[in-house]
């Protein structure tokens, strides 16, 4: 299962990004989607994740700016960023784990993106 990121982009302090995921591949099921980010210097950090039955969940650095949203029927999961900061300024990354099918089987994916870059001027 292969994940297509994009979005990112250079945006002033205060300012608003979408970012989008989408997912190619025999997929029978996405389970959760989420994003994370690492910003230069350090660790990947997850920063929203939304399950199956759109229960979401958000880092605390996140809450009330970021709202992670779903479209099963697309297989692509969506970052809406306002007020973002200069500390939000990261490679962004899309994860998706469900489960695929090969011939007459089915198998686990855990699939990560390419990366998306954001960048935030203050």
């Amino acid at each position: 299962v292969q994940l297509q990121a994009s979005g990112g982009g250079l945006v002033h302090s205060g300012g608003s990004l979408r970012l989008s995921c989408a997912a190619s591949g025999s997929i029978t099921v996405i389970n959760d989607m989420s994003w994370s980010r690492q910003a230069p210097g350090k660790q990947r950090e997850l920063v929203a994740v939304i399950t199956n039955s759109k229960i979401t969940n958000y880092a605390d650095s996140v809450k009330g700016r970021f709202t992670i949203s779903r479209d099963n029927a697309k297989s692509t999961v969506y970052l809406q960023m306002n007020d973002l900061e200069s500390e939000d300024t990261a490679v962004y990354y899309c994860n998706m784990k469900g489960v695929r099918r090969e011939r007459s089987s089915f198998f686990p994916f855990d699939s990560w993106g390419q990366g998306t870059q954001v960048t935030v001027s203050s």
